[in-house]
């Protein structure tokens, strides 16, 4: 019944918020914790590559889409530039550089999981209430994730946004992710692989063994300093981490819009077989 309750709070904050009843900025504080109510996105290149890179034409429509595909140039947010890698996770991310776009759980509609989720180039909304569990909900593929404010537990299975709990520590929100893992995953053509969380379209990644914790910390009314550690011994030397702002979407009428985009995919998933009909 706790979670039922705590989600129902959440849910009711979310209606309350788009019809205009709760104002995000009314109110610096909900308790004793800063509020971070709102909607907020990333003004940066992450979801394209998380590491420094060139501007660069479309890897496979070039010649279809021009200028307009093109990859914008971006001066990375990784603390030292670069993700450490073991040798033996080389293999992978080479495949996934060789099939970029085609392979990307972003092109198929997938859920992005976590953190790519907060860079996406997308919108999403914090709902947060006074000692109840906090809601982030994202405009790309309609995704969600209910934060636990509650200590780190065990979670039960695999999911593609993982399981989050979180606790203030001052007025930072910190919040650990476990338990990322989409399991098996359709490609086009009807392949069917075991599925990794990617973290951008140049193919980076990790797996289900990630724990990921990030920091959110509001700097101003319209200002939160993000940051994410990705800690995964199975793919990695050592924890890493990126760091970004968020801003606050500052329209009059700023909410969340549709974008359920498994319509979208349906070519790349099953465009074999439609042409086939």
């Amino acid at each position: 019944m706790r979670g039922i309750k705590r989600f129902s709070t959440a849910v009711a904050a979310v209606a309350l918020i788009a019809l205009g009843g709760v104002s995000a900025t009314a109110q610096d504080r909900i308790g004793n914790n800063p509020n971070i109510n709102g909607v907020w996105q990333a003004m940066n290149t992450a979801n394209w590559n998380l590491e420094p890179h060139s501007a660069a034409p479309n890897p496979v429509a070039d010649r279809l889409l021009g200028a307009i595909g093109a990859i914008p140039a971006g001066l990375g947010v990784i603390d030292g530039g670069e993700i450490p890698y073991l040798p033996a996770a080389e293999e992978l991310l080479a495949q996934h550089k060789a099939n970029v776009i085609y392979h990307d759980p972003e092109a198929a509609c997938y859920l992005p999981g976590i953190p790519r989720a907060t860079y996406m180039p997308f919108p999403f909304q914090i709902i947060q209430g006074n000692d109840d569990d906090i809601l982030m909900a994202y405009e790309y593929a309609s995704a969600n994730r209910v934060i636990h404010m509650e200590p780190v537990g065990i979670p039960p299975i695999d999911t593609w946004m993982g399981t989050s709990y979180g606790q203030w520590e001052g007025d930072t929100l910190v919040v650990t992710t476990l338990a990322l893992g989409p399991g098996l995953v359709k490609l086009p053509a009807g392949e069917m692989v075991e599925g990794v969380t990617w973290l951008d379209r140049a193919g980076n990644y990790l797996t289900n063994n990630a724990t990921v914790t990030e920091r959110f910390t509001k700097m101003s009314d319209n200002h939160i300093q993000y940051e994410a550690t990705i800690d995964d011994p199975s793919i990695y030397s050592r924890p890493w981490t990126i760091r970004m702002p968020l801003y606050r979407r500052m329209e009059e009428n700023a909410q969340l819009l549709e974008f359920k985009c498994v319509p979208f995919s349906e070519q790349l998933l099953y465009g074999d077989l439609i042409e086939g009909q």
